[in-house]
């Protein structure tokens, strides 16, 4: 048996990752989140409460569980603090938690320079949910982003916002932009990291000496696939890269420590904000599905664009994450229409493709070729063994199998926990 699991989104994130990163923290010892902001969104659902956490790992409600807010991510200290005093008044204060040092920190000027940039985009904007995170990555590529490490101590602290201002400053000016106070800016994230210190550690060394001793180590994803900055649907992506191949470098350990990959896709396809959505369709069936899915985001609460399953873009995510097993989630939500329809390839100016073009002109092009399959009318929401699923649902979970070559492991059948159908351990 695996001792670490990879969890991916295989489509363009809001998945059910939350679930499913949730049922596995239970048995985990340790549980990381490697990339990304606040700018993600796990639903969880725990003892009859609904918990949306945006950087704080799944694992936080297993008091025995080690959570790890690793260095490939980009951290909003103050909307971390919100989100541990949000658990706090609920009551969640027994857990283990810690943020790498490493890890870049959200800024100010990186909240507006991401409206910014949006607005200067105009009739094509990404989307983006403007919590800073595409200008945190900027600014870590460019070599002048602040580090978590850096927080406590006060004259580095001061000389990295000061030298940040002297690019910034003149450039919220130049767009009518009051600039900002160097004072405000560094006295406010010092108490930040004053807060935070207790969190604060090299967390690669922690999950290495985790690994050492055989630990159960789940490493949980953000987004998803097709939002990768390197192989997902370019611009139209996410900052960072939320496949398994990112996890080794974002964490700081060796790629050779992951042995086990899990592909969490819905049982239709969704989407929240600009970019290429082939399957997408918007009438009375789309609006049922919007509804019965409760398809709307958890950060942003912007409904969700919807469409059939797409295995153009199942396999382009298995082929590029090495995926072992696949978990079908909002299953339930197909239940009661008469006809189902999966992607099976794209034309693109007449001709026959099964990839994902890379330059988006050409993916905005093509057309999807459907294979179409009867539904079930069955309500499947206490089912708890595969036997016991209508035929025509089997069926189809079985096509989906033929289509991208790999076993479903998990089926979800609804939100809780014990709505969970297990055909692999």
């Amino acid at each position: 048996m695996a001792n670490t699991v990879v969890v991916v989104g295989t489509q363009w994130g809001d998945e059910g990752k939350g679930k499913i990163t949730d049922y596995l923290a239970s048995k985990a010892d340790v549980v990381v989140r490697s990339q990304g902001g606040n700018n993600a969104g796990h639903s969880i659902f725990f003892g009859e409460k609904r918990f949306a956490l945006h950087q704080i790992p799944s694992g936080v409600f297993n008091p025995r569980c080690i959570n790890v807010l690793a260095g490939g991510m980009v951290i909003n200290p103050k909307a971390m603090l919100e989100e541990l005093s949000a658990l706090e008044h609920a009551g969640i204060t027994d857990f283990q938690l810690y943020l790498s040092d490493r890890a870049h920190v959200v800024m100010p000027y990186h909240l507006i320079m991401d409206e910014l940039i949006e607005k200067i985009r105009s009739s094509n904007p990404i989307g983006t949910t403007k919590k800073g995170i595409g200008p945190a990555y900027q600014d870590k590529a460019g070599r002048f982003g602040i580090r978590v490490g850096e927080l406590n101590h006060f004259d580095a602290l001061k000389n990295a916002v000061s030298l940040a201002l002297a690019y910034y400053n003149p450039v919220l000016t130049a767009f009518g932009i009051e600039p900002l106070s160097l004072e405000n800016i560094v006295e406010s994230y010092y108490q930040y990291g004053q807060k935070l210190q207790r969190f604060i550690a090299d967390t690669s060394i922690l999950l290495n000496h985790a690994i050492d001793q055989g630990k159960k180590i789940l490493f949980e994803g953000a987004q998803g696939s097709m939002l990768c900055i390197e192989h997902g649907t370019y611009p139209y992506v996410t900052s960072s890269s939320p496949t398994a191949a990112s996890v080794p470098l974002n964490a700081g350990i060796a790629p050779k420590y992951i042995q086990e990959v899990v592909g969490i896709t819905k049982a239709y396809s969704t989407r929240v904000g600009a970019g290429v959505f082939s399957t997408e369709f918007e009438d009375a069936i789309a609006k049922q599905i919007r509804e019965k899915g409760h398809e709307y985001g958890t950060t942003t609460g912007r409904p969700r664009r919807i469409g059939w399953l797409d295995t153009v873009v199942l396999c382009h995510a298995i082929r590029i994450n090495g995926v072992n097993g696949l978990s079908i989630m909002l299953l339930d939500v197909l239940s009661g229409l008469e006809e189902i329809k999966i992607c099976t390839g794209y034309r693109l100016d007449g001709k026959l493709i099964d990839y994902i073009p890379a330059w988006v002109g050409d993916y905005e092009r093509v057309e999807p070729v459907y294979l179409t399959l009867p539904g079930w009318q069955e309500d499947i929401t206490q089912v708890k063994r595969y036997e016991d699923l209508p035929d025509n649902c089997k069926q189809y979970l079985k096509k989906i199998e033929t289509l991208t070559k790999t076993k479903i492991t998990i089926i979800s059948v609804g939100p809780d926990r014990n709505q969970t159908v297990i055909l692999q351990n």
